[in-house]
């Protein structure tokens, strides 16, 4: 008998969806408990930690090991609650296949959606059982349709492996129809093949409690997943630390690859950079709250490791590399107060111990309040951690009511100077600074030749930026999307140590923001909200009052939906009063939504009161030397010692005058020109001709110069457009042919210039296009990319400079396009527009007809 193979498969789901019980089914089907547990009866096999009993969710992640037929399965039950995403997204990285558990009573939650991109982003297939159909009120044709226009057009109902499934497969890939065609079926290691590319996604129905559609979920596993194996070399992924209950640290990871047996020198680097090199202990496989010692744990086993000391979450072992961090974050900090005569600096490394197993707890000790903070996600993590806190070391802390974690980023361009030259050191560093979209953190460049500066002082200068979180000015929040480039820099053949460049990078990233512009960003919730229909006026009233932006509500069964974006300051502690008016029956899902500009700014820096320049940690003075000493220079001074010239003005001086008076009269129409011809090829119209070389520069009003461009979200406009949407309900293509003429006539007639985008993101390999069609540009984005982001990054792009609008009802590009600076029109806003158009054009139409020696209106152009 050929010898089974390991398969690690982990379950997810929202809260309450059934996941703990289906997990239970499944082990009692495959024979490893004789009893289901259940959670409201507190004796579920994994929830064995008593906070889980007593709260009734899945806290931490653990596994169960049961046999099917053709494998030997780890199971991974993770948790369910959005505030303990971090942990179920570390146990994504070593996973073969995922379950995805969707309440058939409640369908896709938030929550869901949030799972959903996070298994998208680490590339598993997915299995998805909706549980709960043995209830009032599920439906599985009214499930699987919403499954498919939520999740995925790829999932299907794979109950039955008929003829009908087969076509339905078959249509996933261009190479399964043809194979279908050709042979009349689709193989198992086809099948196989559509699900472990993501191009399938198979559909069970059943109960968990009353073991209805289980036994299918676990045929299909077993014959269908495919193993992840790499090879013979070794190779090991850690997903989790923890402790056992004698306190010894416990590595828990997948073996990708080759096998790890006890005694084996492990040699690896630890979090810090830091060559180590220890001895594996014992090799534990857990299942459960119990464990056995194996001696070897082979190709796709999870086992626990002790004796490696300095391990962490997402770390790879051997030929292993590591894994990205989690995309879950807290936007909360809470400050711990302890109970009297303890001494918070005593208790910090057992807390520290803590966020070894969690790193996203970031704990962190204040030198100047002697306060120690730790992150959360919410409410329930907070009382979770409290608990752990009494449990493991038996202190009974409190933690405050939490505060909002602000960033901070640059909104001009700007030059950093930093100058570290005490007796004996020398080191000096020119940054430029840029603004960058939302969302795209610290960026990294050098600009500097190497004949300029050598190789090695540019790496390491590399380093040094990348090394430290970088704080703002305004409140001192960390600061995210910016551009950092090294355009000069200066060592000393004789005193410059690499110490030095350090001190100057640092003092150069704070003098560059210390001068400029700083916006002050806050955490979103992107929120979806169920409540009653006669609840819906004060839930609309309380979102527009929270600085929110929503979409227009939707019916959901007896409930009413809403969702939309709104500051996390707003809307923490929202789910409690949305239960008192709503008589328990409302339901709030949240989850991060990015970080965009405060629009209490001025309240929250006054409010925090931080002073900079008193921040000696991060200061931005440089240190320069004189007669045999060194001397401090305050930031604003700098400019008056420097040793290098300025990058900034250098660069303004190169500039011929007649190219200054183009740069600040008429840059802004040759910058649109290159964006556009990037976005849609080079541009044939006449007015898009490039001026001619040694032209006298004409001097114009900017103001009134500034031309209209418009973005349009094309399927949004279409679904808002009545008769466009029924249109579209008949012929697609013909309703997006009758809006590209109307926008032509439209633009012939107002002159303005006009971007129609279309949105490809869930069409496979559709590589995008761009094309002029008579004088407006049209885009389909490629697989992948969606609308809303094109739209942004187009938005952001030209709408530093132009008179820009975007046409869209979808709330979140539109909160985009306010915080890019351009105007934005609602698609209701922009139709009613449309037919003004259009009745004047008929006029004019009208009038041409009458008098033929008039202007003619033709092919929507003047």
């Amino acid at each position: 008998m050929d010898k089974k193979r390991n398969l690690a498969i982990g379950i997810l789901a929202h809260v309450d969806a059934g996941k703990t019980t289906l997990s239970e089914a499944m082990l009692y089907l495959t024979g490893k408990i004789k009893n289901p547990g259940r959670v409201d009866h507190r004796d579920s096999f994994l929830d064995n930690h008593e906070l889980e009993r007593s709260r009734g969710i899945t806290i931490f992640s653990k596994q169960a090991l049961f046999e099917l037929e053709n494998s030997a399965v780890t199971l991974l039950d993770t948790p369910g609650h959005a505030d303990f995403s971090a942990e179920a997204e570390r146990s994504l990285q070593i996973l073969d296949c995922a379950v995805l558990v969707i309440s058939g009573t409640d369908g896709v939650q938030a929550h869901t959606e949030t799972i959903w991109n996070l298994l998208r982003r680490y590339d598993l297939p997915v299995f998805i059982f909706v549980s709960k159909m043995d209830l009032p009120g599920a439906d599985r044709d009214k499930i699987l349709s919403e499954l498919q226009n939520k999740l995925s057009e790829y999932c299907q109902n794979m109950e039955q492996n008929s003829a009908e499934f087969q076509e339905r497969a078959a249509l996933c890939a261009e190479w399964a129809m043809e194979k279908y065609l050709d042979s009349g079926k689709l193989s198992d290691d086809d099948l196989s093949e559509l699900i472990a590319d993501r191009k399938l996604f198979p559909c069970f129905f059943g109960s968990g409690l009353k073991m209805h559609g289980v036994s299918k979920l676990l045929e299909a596993l077993d014959k269908y997943v495919v193993s992840k194996a790499k090879g013979k070399e070794f190779g090991a992924k850690v997903y989790k630390i923890s402790r056992d209950f004698k306190g010894d640290r416990l590595s828990f990871m997948k073996i990708t690859g080759g096998s790890l047996k006890p005694r084996t020198l492990l040699k690896y680097k630890t979090a810090k950079g830091e060559s180590k090199e220890e001895k594996v202990n014992q090799v534990r496989l857990y299942s459960g709250e119990k464990f056995t010692q194996t001696d070897e744990a082979l190709t796709g086993q999870i086992c626990a490791v002790t004796g490696l000391t300095d391990t962490y979450p997402g770390q790879g072992l051997g030929a292993e590399c590591d894994t990205e961090e989690p995309l879950s974050r807290s936007v909360l900090s809470y400050r711990i107060t302890f109970p009297n005569g303890e001494e918070p600096a005593a208790v910090l490394p057992k807390l520290k111990q803590l966020q070894e197993e969690d790193p996203e707890l970031n704990i962190a000790w204040n030198e100047k309040t002697k306060k120690i903070s730790v992150e959360l996600m919410g409410k329930v993590q907070a009382e979770i951690f409290v608990s752990i806190v009494k449990n493991r070391f038996d202190l009974d802390i409190s933690l405050d009511s939490g505060h909002i974690m602000y960033r901070e980023t640059i909104g001009e361009r700007a030059e950093g100077i930093g100058h570290f030259e005490p007796l004996r050191h020398y080191a000096e560093v020119h940054l430029l600074l840029e603004p960058l979209p939302r969302g795209s953190g610290i960026q990294i460049a050098s600009a500097v030749p190497e004949d300029e500066l050598d190789r090695n002082w540019q790496r390491l200068i590399m380093t040094n930026i990348a090394e430290k979180q970088h704080l703002g000015t305004l409140t001192g929040s960390p600061v995210t999307d910016m551009k950092i480039s090294l355009v000069s820099g200066k060592a000393h053949l004789k005193h410059t140590e690499g110490g030095d460049f350090r001190q100057a990078v640092y003092r150069a990233v704070r003098q560059g923001m210390m001068g400029a512009k700083m916006i002050l960003l806050e955490p979103y919730y992107n929120f979806s909200l169920r409540l009653p229909p006669d609840q819906i006026g004060r839930a609309i009233n309380d979102i527009r009052l929270m600085n929110g932006e929503f979409s227009s509500p939707e019916e959901c069964g007896e409930m009413m939906e809403i969702t939309g974006l709104a500051p996390v300051s707003a809307m923490n502690g929202y789910s409690e009063e949305l239960l008192s008016y709503s008589h328990g029956r409302g339901r709030l899902s949240l989850k991060p939504g990015g970080y965009f500009p405060c629009k209490k700014q001025e309240e929250v820096v006054k409010q925090i009161g931080y002073d900079p320049e008193s921040d000696t940690e991060n200061t931005a003075d440089s240190v320069f030397c004189a007669h045999g000493a060194g001397f401090n220079v305050k930031w604003d001074k700098v400019k008056d010692y420097m040793h290098l010239d300025s990058f900034l003005k250098e660069k303004a001086e190169q500039e011929p005058q007649s190219v200054k008076i183009r740069r600040q009269m008429s840059i802004d129409d040759r910058e649109l020109e290159e964006i556009m011809e990037r976005e849609f090829g080079p541009i044939k119209r006449p007015q898009y001709k490039n001026p001619v070389r040694n032209e006298a520069p004409t001097v114009v009003n900017t103001a009134q110069a500034q031309k209209n461009y418009i973005i349009v979200d094309g399927y949004n406009l279409i679904f808002s457009w009545e008769e466009l949407k029924t249109l579209a309900s008949e012929n697609l293509d013909l309703a997006r042919g009758r809006l590209m003429d109307i926008l032509s006539n439209y633009c012939g007639y107002t002159k303005a210039e006009l971007a129609l985008v279309f949105d490809g993101f869930r069409t496979p390999g559709n590589p995008g296009s761009r094309e002029d069609y008579h004088n407006i540009h049209v885009a389909f984005t490629k697989d992948g990319e969606t609308a809303d982001a094109y739209i942004e990054r187009l938005a952001y792009q030209i709408g530093r400079n132009y008179r820009v609008r975007v046409v869209t009802s979808d709330n979140l590009i539109r909160l985009s396009a306010l915080h890019s600076g351009v105007l934005r029109t609602s698609s209701k806003e922009f139709i009613a527009e449309l037919h003004w158009t259009m009745e004047q054009i008929e006029k004019l139409l009208e009038m041409s007809n009458q008098n033929p020696h008039k202007t003619k209106v033709k092919d929507g152009k003047r």
